[in-house]
Order: structure tokens, then sequence, then C-alpha cells
């Protein structure tokens, strides 16, 4: 999950209650900790809880630990694991050119790949349009999963994190299959459920090719037996009609992302609907997602905008909004790293160098978000325990 490239009744009530973080008292006012907890016990009824057995605000490793390996490998995995994240967004799914899940950032990989320095795939190289956006590298598409297999993962923005480049070429590409099995692993070592948050990029341009990736998905989560509302999958996507297909087609709890207020979901450019993300976190665009979707992934802009310096300015209604609906919110992605930071919180400008994030955690738990995509879950580990202790 991160930027997007431009960027049954009865079902869908029982996944909204399992993914609602946030408890709504009369009035729409958020419960505080304790009343949460109650509220949600007897609700539950000691059965298994779902994803409000996790702490709250909810961490969520962004692509794994991606502050201190190379994004979507089993090593980011296993560390955002192993630091304590609650759910490990362990998945950008793209497909290969004979059908396979892998986990990407993009279905383009000369970013996040060694593929470059392998002279047999250079006549790989092609210009497409993605999402309207002309893209020119290699394609996950292009490829087969034995050839894929041959590549090793390197570090994606080096110039804010030198350090990753370290463990470049020691991982390759997983499999969805692969990070299910990871996922049944460390359940039986850890003693307790991991959660798993795997994204669908792009479902129109793929579907458009002959690779949808909704039944993709779906049939394995069946395979695993990972598809129903109690499961520990979460899965999300920036195209809302991707969600209405998987909200058909599997019982997960369900997540539309939203990019920017200008921005219009690829799907919607597609269909000639002329909505934007502004018109969808309107209270109407809410309650209509909440019909299908159990919660919202805004981008960080959405719950507080930034002026024109790029500070951080009032928070909007939206996390009211959205409980209002029953809709949880949890927004992408904060980074320790200064040029990720509001310019409010940086210390200094090297590219590479930390600014106050535990500032920034702060002013942003204080708006009553369930929980945030990070790229250094220890530190919002540290950051929620302030916030809780406050």
């Amino acid at each position: 999950m991160g930027t997007q490239k431009s960027n049954e009744e009865t079902g869908r009530t029982g996944r909204r209650a399992l993914l609602g973080a946030a408890v709504l008292g009369a009035g729409g006012a958020v419960l505080g900790v304790t009343g949460t907890a109650r509220a949600e016990g007897a609700r539950q009824g000691g059965a298994h809880a779902g994803l409000k057995s996790l702490p709250k605000p909810t961490i969520v490793g962004h692509r794994g630990a991606s502050g201190y390996r190379p994004e979507h490998t089993l090593g980011s995995y296993q560390l955002a694991l192993d630091m304590g994240a609650d759910i490990v967004e362990a998945g950008d799914l793209v497909p290969t050119k004979d059908g396979h899940l892998v986990c990407r950032h993009e279905p383009e990989i000369g970013g996040t790949t060694d593929v470059a320095g392998h002279p047999e795939f250079a006549d790989r190289k092609k210009t497409k349009l993605l999402d309207g956006v002309s893209t020119t590298g290699w394609f996950t598409e292009d490829f087969t999963l034995a050839e894929l297999k041959t590549l090793r993962a390197i570090e994606r923005i080096p110039a804010n994190r030198p350090h990753n480049t370290l463990y470049d070429g020691r991982w390759e590409i997983p499999t969805f299959e692969e990070v299910l099995q990871w996922q049944d692993e460390q359940t039986r070592r850890c003693g307790k459920q991991v959660w798993i948050y795997p994204e669908l990029k792009h479902p129109t341009y793929f579907r458009k090719q002959g690779l949808p990736l909704e039944e993709r998905v779906a049939k394995l989560l069946r395979k695993y037996r990972k598809d129903g509302r109690t499961s520990p999958v979460v899965l999300q996507s920036f195209e809302p009609t991707s969600i209405e297909r998987l909200n058909r087609l599997v019982d997960n709890p369900l997540v539309v992302l939203l990019s920017s207020a200008d921005t219009r979901p690829w799907d919607f450019v597609e269909a000639g609907d002329p909505r934007t993300v502004a018109d969808l976190v309107k209270p109407a665009g809410l309650r209509e997602i909440a019909s299908y979707a159990q919660g919202i992934g805004p981008t960080l802009d959405l719950v507080i905008p930034r002026d024109g310096g790029g500070s951080l300015t009032e928070p909007t209604t939206l996390v009211q909004d959205a409980h209002r609906v029953g809709l949880v919110l949890h927004p992408w992605t904060l980074r320790n790293e200064n040029p990720f930071l509001p310019a409010n919180f940086r210390k200094g400008t090297e590219a590479d160098a930390y600014g106050d994030v535990f500032g920034a955690y702060k002013a942003y738990f204080a708006t009553g978000i369930d929980g945030v995509f990070t790229d250094q879950p220890d530190t919002a580990l540290l950051a929620r325990e302030d916030f809780l202790n406050g």
C-alpha cells in the first residue's frame, strides 16, 4: 500500500461490526479506551473478536518494516512482526505472466529489484500506460514466476534509506501464497494469530489484460480457509469497484484506500464516473462505502490537511463522519524521515535524517484515527504508548 499512481446485508453488517475499532456512543462521540473495551466485550460475547482484538490505535507495518529492510520481502515482513506490529501489510499484489500473485509495490519492478542487472531480460524493458501514466521499466506481467524468482529485491528509496542498501540482493520476490504460508508458520511460532493486510494493485488495468486479481485472491484465501469474516486477512484497494467485487467473493474485512482529495480512482476514470475522492469522503460517499466495506485508508492529508508551507492545519471531520457510518480509518503513511513529515515536525534538511515523528504521531492519534500505516513499527509502538499513557 502506498501512494496511488495517477499514483447479504447480514454478512456486511457482521464484517462491519468486526472491523469497527471505534465504538460510537450517543451523538457519535468516540468512547474512551475503557468504554470501548466494555462495548467490544459485550458485542463479541467472548467469541473471536477479529480486528477488535488488536490494540488501538492499530499499528500496521507498511510493506513490512520498510524503514529498515527493502519493502515487500519476507525479511521486511518478519522484522515488522518481530517489532510488534499489530498487522503486517504483507503484499501489494500484482500478477505474473502465468497468473501467479506476487508482492511488489508496483508492477514496474525496475526500482525494487535487480532486474536491470540481468542482461537476459534487457529486451523486456517497455513503456506502458499504467492508469493513465506513461511508465517505463520492467513489468511483472511480462515475466513468469520462475523468471521473477531469479531476481532479488533492492531498496526503493536509497537516498532516504542508504542503510537499507546493505540488504540489497538478500531476498527474492515472495508470492502471495508464500505469504499465507508464512502467516501460518508465524502464528504457530508466536502462539497468537498473525494478521496481514494485502492490497490489490491496479485491478482495472490487470482485468483488461486478462489477469483479474480479485478471483485469484479469493481462490487462494479459500484454499487456506482465510475467506471468512473473522479471518486474519484484511483486503484493500484504491479502486472501490474492486472492493465491491471482493465483497461478493469473500467475507473478509474490506478497506477502500483514498488518495488526495482532487484525485479520481482509476476505475471511476475508466467508467466515466466524475466523482473524486473529495466526493467519497463526504457523508453520502462514506455511507456508500459502508454498504460494502468496513473501513477506509485515507492519506493522512485527508485527516489533517497541510498549509502552503507543508505544516499541519486543523483536522477535518473525516474521522467523525466515517465513525458515524461505522467505518474505521487506517490512514497512511507515517515515516520517520524528514521529507515525509509535515514541515513543522522536520529537523534539518537531510533526506535521511529523522524529524520529530513522535510529535506527528501525537497530532494524528489525537484525531481519533483507529490505526496507522508506518514504515517504522517500533517507533509507532512507542508513540502509541506515549499517547495512551499521556
